[in-house]
């Protein structure tokens, strides 16, 4: 099986990865899109840490990741972690978005640049730049271990996080999912789902 391109990571839904995925690879539905029909968005982790309410390390991510990247950030639940021209620098350097386990502001300023981030809500403060951590280490981001290039795939139904050494299996499971579901109408659905349930049901001996 050959690894898939980003453009084909992208032609498949969060919902499908599940079919490779366990639960422990999706991010807390907490941290969420903080602009309304963002894009689809895939690609490797850059993995920041920054310390309680600071965001040296983040800020100085911006200048170090490479265009393709995902900045997949472990953050305080204080602070702002970022703003309208933080992100406005990483989208002219490439970065494809951000996930932030924390906080941003100046969201208006980041919908009218359309730079899709992810975040667990909004805070006008911003944090200090006194700390920097290593960046490109494993980090904790919405009960998830991400890993420098581990593969991000998220859009509104939610945050894959698809380990590296498995991004080639965990793709063709996706996409089978998603061929077998795209060659079946909703009658041919229901048919096979029913059976599916009736037999569930007889199996638990559940009658009504």
């Amino acid at each position: 099986m050959s690894k898939p391109t980003i453009e084909q990571l992208l032609d498949v839904s969060p919902c499908e990865y599940s079919e490779g995925l366990p639960i422990e690879q999706f991010i807390d539905p907490v941290i969420n899109q903080m602009w309304p029909q963002m894009p689809r968005i895939a690609g490797p982790a850059f993995t920041v840490k920054c310390g309680k309410g600071d965001h040296l390390s983040l800020h100085a991510a911006i200048y170090r990741a490479k265009a393709g990247d995902v900045l997949v950030v472990e953050a305080g639940p204080d602070y702002a972690n970022t703003g309208g021209n933080v992100c406005a620098i990483a989208k002219q350097r490439g970065v494809v978005a951000m996930i932030i386990d924390g906080f941003i502001r100046d969201i208006g300023e980041i919908r009218e640049a359309q730079f899709p981030i992810y975040a667990r809500g909004v805070m006008p403060k911003p944090g200090a730049k006194e700390q920097m951590f290593p960046l490109n280490q494993p980090i904790q981001c919405g009960g998830v271990t991400v890993n420098a290039g581990d593969y991000i795939v998220a859009d509104e139904e939610g945050i894959a996080v698809i380990p590296k050494d498995k991004l080639t299996e965990v793709y063709h499971l996706a996409k089978a999912r998603t061929d077998k579901d795209a060659g079946m109408n909703l009658a041919e659905w229901k048919v096979q789902h029913s059976k599916k349930v009736e037999s569930k049901l007889q199996e638990l001996g559940y009658s009504d």
